[in-house]
């Protein structure tokens, strides 16, 4: 039984301890106040492209189950339909949260830009998806193939969405403002 003496506070118990609260703190006050802002905005970023996500794989999921599409040829076209719902959600968020600053550019001008860098981006998706869904389908149940497809086409469109965005569609934005 230990001494009282060699009993450890609480604090010093966890104080070896790092949870991602920790973490971030820690990467935050290395980070230059510049990129604090751009990260802070990836992570919004990302949040509105997780409540696309959630648009896309229910718009995905519908017109395939409950509408029939499933066929090779339907299952891609309903993945372009749902992406670009996706996208419009996308672009009003990212305009109203992301970027609130963004307002030197006319309204119509940055949706053609947004709407054209998406495009862009759904190719990638579509090829992403399509490759991965046509692996998957053979080896699995159709809606476990669909979703690692969506997840696959996702997370690699998200990255080029992003930096694709920030330099061209929300330019007018100083770095690190």
């Amino acid at each position: 039984m230990m001494r009282s003496a060699e009993r450890k506070t609480l604090r010093e118990q966890v104080a070896g301890i790092h949870t991602p609260f920790h973490i971030r703190e820690r990467v935050r006050r290395r980070m230059p106040p510049a990129h604090r802002k751009e990260a802070k905005r990836f992570v919004k970023f990302a949040i509105v492209g997780s409540i696309g996500f959630v648009i896309d794989t229910g718009t995905l999921y519908l017109l395939i189950f409950a509408l029939g599409l499933d066929g090779d040829t339907e299952r891609t076209l309903a993945k372009a339909i749902s992406f670009t719902l996706a996208v419009i959600s996308n672009f009003f968020w990212n305009r109203r949260w992301t970027y609130p600053e963004s307002r030197s550019k006319p309204l119509g001008k940055q949706m053609a830009q947004f709407l054209v860098l998406n495009v862009i981006g759904l190719g990638i998706n579509l090829v992403v998806f399509s490759t991965v869904d046509s692996l998957l389908v053979p080896i699995m149940d159709l809606g476990l193939a669909i979703a690692g497809a969506q997840v696959a086409a996702v997370s690699v469109a998200m990255f080029w969405n992003f930096g694709a965005n920030r330099l061209i569609t929300y330019n007018d934005v100083k770095f690190g403002k």
